[in-house]
């Protein structure tokens, strides 16, 4: 019985803990409506309406073509595009890549660490109107570095 207090106890702590972190933690607020938020590549090299866009950098085997920008605003940005990816059977070396459509959409813009009043998009998400890959959705979410 006095296993189960203790572990309680230690959960509730844990959990005031936590909210209190969360409390204190500032929310990012919006761009100014006259920023231009970039995206970060896999070098933290600053692009706007990159035309084409790494999203594996480790090991290169996902990555857009033929990015055509429809908008590029403070909150968000939206192509169309090719996203090419390799189907890694048998194996990634041997591996083919397939094209498949897509519609990118870039958001949650944040301000860029040691940039002062410079933005990034901290979120990329792939949409496939049509086919996708295998073992994926037809949205495929990707949190950005930076």
């Amino acid at each position: 019985m006095r296993v189960r207090k203790v572990h309680a106890a230690v959960l509730i702590g844990a959990g005031a803990a936590m909210a209190a972190v969360t409390a204190s933690a500032p929310a990012s607020a919006a761009p100014p409506s006259g920023a231009h938020p970039v995206v970060l590549d896999c070098a933290d090299q600053a692009r706007v309406r990159p035309g084409s866009f790494l999203l594996a950098c480790g090991d290169g085997n996902n990555y857009l073509t033929s990015l055509h920008w429809s908008g590029w605003s403070p909150g968000s940005a939206v192509a169309t595009a090719r996203d090419q990816v390799n189907d890694c059977r048998p194996y990634c070396a041997a591996g083919h890549f397939h094209g498949y459509r897509a519609t990118v959409r870039l958001d949650h813009p944040k301000a860029w660490p040691g940039h002062p009043g410079r933005w990034h998009f901290t979120r990329l998400t792939v949409h496939y109107p049509a086919n996708h890959p295998a073992g994926t959705g037809r949205d495929v979410v990707y949190p950005l570095w930076g």
